[in-house]
């Protein structure tokens, strides 16, 4: 996700703080905090999928998905 996105998002979430958003503004956050999650998602898999476990012996075990 850009820069400038995530920027806008703070940006509303400022505002809301502030006063109550318009219904734009709250569909802008609502669609913009969905791409975010699913940008959030997309990394914390990638990164556990590249994910080993070392045990004492040093065997490396490729970490599993839960089921």
């Amino acid at each position: 996700m850009e820069q400038n996105r995530i920027d806008r998002i703070n940006e509303l979430a400022k505002l809301a703080k502030q006063r109550e958003l318009t219904a734009e503004e709250a569909a802008e956050r609502a669609e913009l905090r969905k791409e975010f999650l699913a940008d959030f998602r997309k990394n914390l898999t990638d990164t556990l999928d590249n994910t080993y476990i070392v045990d004492e012996k040093g065997n490396k075990t490729k970490l599993e998905k839960k089921k």
